[in-house]
């Protein structure tokens, strides 16, 4: 059993409408593409739920939601490169232990769950405590660490910190996080962090993953054309906790994140 778990947004991608977003729910899409059942706990104010749920619902996973104050609303825009530029223009709000004992009711122990917070107070430590009791096993993503809670342009920055991170099984970083937070991705770096699994994506190159000891690159084959990718990290981390909890090891369940990303990418997932 798995389950996903944090806020969703309203996003602008390259001045479009506003759209659903959020870790949430590009999680679901690949779980959908994987048809891996899984439990999602999202979180939304009660004006969007209309706008942000029923999405969400309609891609066929279980969903259990409970209001927010606000709802995350964000800017997004791409260069020729693939480089993202991100505005916050809301922030959403932070998890209690109370809101983990109700997204996790009924899990069994050892479950998976992908944390995915879009702003680094989302899941403060006594939060993922609780999300962690019972030998529940927590893949969180870094934007929990570098993404500070302010409002305007994204500038990544911040530090490990060890009370958070030993509540952690896995910790799933992008290359500029990865930098933000150590100063590089090398096997030095990311062992000092005491993460048992920490796997960095590295874009259209695939990525890394350091695991009992030992830095593994895993290639990926880049989507052709000009594609968004928005999301691309959530599906992967939903992927390898999908993968995690079916009983594959952490660089096989890279691979068939990096693989799973490319075809959503390539439109054929």
């Amino acid at each position: 059993m798995l389950a996903v778990l944090g806020n969703l947004s309203l996003d602008v991608v390259e001045g479009g409408a506003r759209r659903p977003g959020g870790g949430p729910f590009h999680a679901a899409r690949a779980l959908r593409a994987l048809a891996r059942p899984a439990l999602v706990a999202a979180r939304c104010a009660e004006d969007d739920r209309r706008r942000l749920v029923r999405p969400l619902a309609g891609l066929g996973v279980p969903v259990r939601w409970r209001a927010s104050a606000e709802t995350a609303r964000f800017r997004l825009a791409y260069d020729d490169e693939g480089v993202r530029a991100l505005e916050v223009e809301a922030l959403g709000d932070a998890w209690t232990p109370d809101d983990a004992r109700w997204a996790v009711e009924g899990l069994p122990p050892r479950a998976w769950l992908q944390v995915a917070p879009l702003a680094a107070h989302e899941f403060p430590a006594e939060t993922l405590a609780e999300l962690a009791g019972g030998g529940r096993r927590v893949l969180l993503d870094a934007q929990g660490l570098v993404r500070p809670a302010r409002t305007g342009p994204v500038e990544l920055a911040g530090e490990p910190d060890p009370e958070l991170l030993r509540h952690v099984a896995a910790l799933k970083l992008a290359e500029d996080e990865a930098h933000a937070l150590l100063g590089g991705a090398d096997a030095g770096r990311l062992a000092s962090l005491g993460v048992p699994e920490v796997v960095v994506t590295l874009g259209p190159r695939g990525a890394l993953v350091w695991a009992a000891g030992t830095l593994t690159e895993v290639p990926a084959r880049a989507a052709p054309g000009r594609v968004d990718p928005t999301g691309a990290g959530d599906a992967f981390a939903a992927t390898y906790v999908a993968s995690r909890a079916a009983g594959h090891a952490p660089v096989a369940a890279a691979r068939r994140g990096c693989a799973l990303v490319g075809a959503l990418l390539a439109g054929r997932a």
